[in-house]
């Protein structure tokens, strides 16, 4: 019990925290969604028990990349009936929403920026209910997270130079960027190569040809974004693996609709092959029975991380080489509008899907010789495009990463990728494990690299429960204390 009454404070360059202080600090690295939530659920659950919670990030708070203030509207893929951060008040997104504009339903598709916005609120409106609990934001990048031996507090060192100490860490770092290119190296500081197009958001200009390398959420806003900036006066080729694009969401009416669990999981024990075939089957019985196949893959998620830990690991990884793109393409869908606008483009030759994989590429002057070789085929084929954006979606080998951050925890032993490197190696309650496998006390990781223990954490439906388990786990050491009556 000794470690709630370290101090807490700002050690450099005036963050001011103060000196020693007789309460906790949770110190959260990210303050998009996941770390915007996590702060959420902290302030809620403090109770009256002294506790700091230290929301850390280079960008405004609750925005994040996903949730950005940015010129185009960008739709959020899921309706604002699924979009609450708030697991035990379902619709509160919805509420907030109709207090703009009273006329929004459960199954509207609204802005990411005005959900951004909800974000804000919500965390201001915990921050200023909560009796003891206070909110410090910081803005700025980590570099570094450590102790100086065991049992002592957290350093966190941000790029200038400034430290917070904290009792916990919790890393809410995100999305990191794409993997590299085939052969991208020749392409590397050009203008005519984005190498992460949510690092700076692309604009494509009037008359140019791009390729855009994936065919997902990522590619179809970059694709309408582009496209609106460019008065439709652009040409875009995508290629991907498949070639194929996400269907559009439909309103849920099978909201009573089960999927036999059991029956999963012993298909899942077996193999792949036999869980998929499985899905199908109640995916066809679903739409025989007058309702729609998505209905099926929305509640397939629910049960995604014993599904996942059931497979066996060879399974697991056929799944990776073989399936997982079928499996993105009809679970994450597109909203109706975005499918729509991306259908007219077609239609209008302004943009065309390639199924393929590419081979390298060549500078030739100002453009960008593009070699690829179609499904199916032997031969070789080329693009001459003006620029390149690679939108295949994020790295989660945490091994490959680019970030300093976690750099330095790799190479210090406190963040291991799982073996199939889509993600980090946590125990249940979200503990980092480091690289004799033995969980780091105080260390936590909450976010899409999560996926190497429960498959689906990307959904916010899936952060929140993370960020709620993980609060709840983080406060009863606070609440225990509280209840033996210490201090």
């Amino acid at each position: 019990m000794n470690r709630m009454y370290r101090h807490v404070g700002a050690v450099s360059m005036g963050i001011g925290f103060g000196r020693r202080q007789s309460f906790r600090s949770i110190a959260i690295v990210g303050a998009g969604l996941s770390g915007t939530v996590m702060a959420i659920n902290l302030l809620r659950l403090s109770g009256h028990e002294p506790l700091r919670v230290v929301l850390i990030d280079r960008e405004r708070t609750a925005r994040g990349t996903a949730f950005a203030d940015l010129p185009y509207p960008y739709l959020l893929n899921v309706p604002a009936g699924r979009m609450s951060a708030n697991s035990a008040e379902p619709l509160e997104f919805v509420t907030y929403a109709r207090r703009r504009r009273a006329s929004v339903t459960t199954v509207d598709f609204l802005t990411r920026s005005f959900y951004g916005e909800y974000l804000e609120s919500t965390l201001l409106t915990a921050e200023l209910a909560a009796p003891v609990a206070t909110l410090r934001r910081v803005n700025g990048s980590v570099s570094f997270v450590g102790r100086a031996g065991p049992g002592s507090p957290f350093r966190v060192q941000l790029e200038d130079g400034r430290e917070v100490i904290a009792d916990d860490v919790v890393l809410a770092l995100g999305n990191p960027p794409p993997a590299p290119l085939p052969g991208d190296e020749a392409l590397l500081g050009s203008p005519c190569y984005i190498s992460d197009p949510w690092g700076t958001p692309e604009r494509f200009r009037a008359g140019e040809t791009v390729l855009v390398v994936g065919a997902g959420l990522t590619t179809a806003d970059v694709v309408l974004s582009g496209m609106h900036a460019a008065q439709g006066r652009a040409c875009v080729h995508a290629i991907s693996r498949h070639g194929l694009l996400p269907p559009a969401q439909i309103p849920l009416h099978g909201a009573h609709r089960e999927v036999d669990a059991g029956a999963l999981l012993r298909a899942a024990a077996f193999s792949m092959r036999r869980l998929f075939a499985l899905v199908r089957e109640m995916a066809d019985e679903a739409e025989k029975s007058g309702g729609d196949w998505r209905e099926v893959i929305t509640l397939v998620p629910a049960h995604a991380p014993k599904l996942w830990l059931r497979l066996p690991l060879r399974e697991r990884r056929r799944f990776l080489r073989h399936a997982l793109a079928y499996w993105n393409i009809h679970r994450h869908l597109l909203p109706p509008e975005t499918t729509r606008e991306l259908d007219r483009l077609r239609q209008a030759q302004k943009l065309q899907l390639h199924a393929g994989r590419i081979l390298g590429f060549e500078r030739i002057g100002q453009q960008v010789r593009v070699s690829w070789r179609p499904r199916g085929q032997e031969r070789t084929s080329t693009l001459l495009v003006d620029r390149v954006v690679n939108c295949t979606g994020p790295d989660q080998c945490c091994g490959r990463s680019r970030d300093p951050l976690v750099r330095s925890l790799v190479a210090a032993g406190l963040m291991q990728p799982d073996a199939l490197g889509i993600g980090v190696r946590t125990t249940a309650t979200g503990a980092l494990l480091d690289s004799r496998g033995q969980a780091t006390p105080g260390l936590y990781y909450i976010g899409p690299m999560l996926r190497a223990n429960h498959w689906e954490a990307t959904a916010v439906q899936e952060l929140r429960r993370h960020a709620e388990q993980l609060a709840r786990h983080l406060v009863a050491p606070t609440l225990r204390r509280a209840v033996a009556g210490v201090g």
